[in-house]
């Protein structure tokens, strides 16, 4: 992983004499409460999700956006297939880590915030847009990242929640109130900042550049919301990107020593993808340590992924699952401009299988297994702490039949 520590290979530290016992023995507790503190966060009995992010959490904001005589292509079968039945502006064939979460916690699904028409906000809200960035539109555009798709950013995001306060909680002590309940996730987001760079040929040394830009949108953004009260956040940190059928498709090469042997995942897009996410976790290490009254968890979406492609088997996917389950052409079932939700485009019989979905998203599948190796351990850092919430809670979501949860 770039710009990583390391531990030297002896892993022994080195002391001038027999007379430095002591010494020793007070270095060892001290590298030890660095290691062991907050291994496991304080258990916390949430009473509501606020949701900002992209895509991989919007529940139906960009359709909500967008105008109805135009909707984008997820507004269309086969999208919602597997679990909805129909779509519900997921992008995806059904539910998605926040919704694996919001079940897990016994809370019905999170309604989307924008033009949501008669949506119960009781247990959660969320303001995740499809093709969301961290950093500002305009701020991107000036660095020569132009893109179409939407101008609702982080920050815009975050504005429309402090707006909508007064309606979703009433005063203001009732709204710090719930704020401090609630389980805040984070995104993902930033993975568009990127994206948008990879696609317009941006070189990585200039992709590499918005890196802290988008680290301190996210931070800067926890700070603020941890001033109006929030207790618990939960943040993502970026896929392994080099797995995506996207990446793979637009960076194809016959050069194998550019694909990792074991997944067939491009290496350094991968790497990539270790660099955000190694510099994401620096500054929430940082922001702990200034707020030690607040979890901050580190979701590692990263490795939570790349063990489906390391091991498909082993979680039910089929051999070398990079290609598309709902897509057309080309090695990976993926081809530009032809997207999933039209005419052109099939659907696989069997979206299980795969962990790909669309080309630039995942399955329901594999969005069910890196939620609850988030909830469950081991890719949540620290740990969340279920101690206090009932048993029949812990159990939820261990079954996956359709309940009276599901209203969307």
């Amino acid at each position: 992983m770039e710009g990583a520590m390391e531990i030297t290979s002896s892993g022994t530290i080195c002391m001038a004499s027999t007379d430095s016992a002591l010494l020793m023995k007070k270095l060892l507790i001290f590298f030890l409460s660095i290691f062991c503190v907050n291994s496991e966060t304080q258990c916390r009995n949430f009473k509501w999700i606020i949701s900002f992010g992209d895509s991989t959490a919007d529940t139906g904001n960009l359709v909500g956006l967008s105008d109805p005589k135009n909707p984008p292509h997820v507004a269309f079968p086969p999208y919602g297939r597997t679990f909805f039945h129909h779509p519900t502006g997921r992008f995806s064939d059904g539910r998605l880590i926040i919704d694996f979460i919001a079940e897990f916690l016994g809370f019905s699904l999170v309604p989307p915030f924008y033009r949501s028409k008669n949506a119960n906000f009781d247990k959660g809200v969320n303001f995740a847009v499809g093709g969301a960035t961290a950093l500002e539109r305009s701020f991107l555009e000036e660095k020569g990242f132009h893109f179409p798709y939407t101008n609702v950013s982080l920050g815009v995001q975050l504005t429309s929640f402090k707006k909508s306060l007064p309606n979703l909680c009433g005063s203001p002590s009732d709204c710090r109130d719930m704020i401090e309940n609630a389980l805040i996730l984070m995104g993902g987001i930033g993975g568009n900042d990127y994206n948008y760079g990879f696609f317009l040929s941006k070189s990585i040394e200039e992709i590499k550049e918005l890196v802290p830009l988008v680290i301190n949108t996210i931070s800067s953004t926890i700070s603020e919301l941890i001033g109006m009260g929030g207790r618990t956040f939960l943040v993502p940190g970026e896929f392994p990107i080099g797995c995506s059928v996207v990446y793979l498709t637009l960076y194809q090469t016959s050069n194998m020593e550019e694909y990792d042997s074991l997944t067939g995942c491009l290496k350094w897009l991968n790497k990539f993808g270790e660099y955000h996410s190694y510099q994401l976790q620096e500054e929430l290490s940082r922001l702990q340590k200034l707020y030690p009254h607040v979890n901050i968890i580190y979701a590692d979406y990263y490795n939570a992924l790349l063990s489906l492609f390391q091991e498909p088997a082993k979680f039910g996917f089929m051999k070398r699952p990079l290609s598309a389950c709902c897509g057309f052409g080309g090695p990976y079932n993926f081809t530009f401009g032809k997207k999933c939700g039209t005419e052109v485009v099939e659907c696989c019989n069997d979206p299980s299988k795969h962990v790909a979905w669309d080309g630039a998203h995942l399955t329901e599948a594999a969005y069910r297994l890196m939620a609850e190796s988030i909830l469950k351990e081991p890719y949540a850092i620290p740990r969340f702490n279920w101690s206090c919430l009932s048993s029949e809670i812990k159990n939820y979501g261990s079954s996956d039949t359709e309940s009276s949860l599901m209203n969307n």
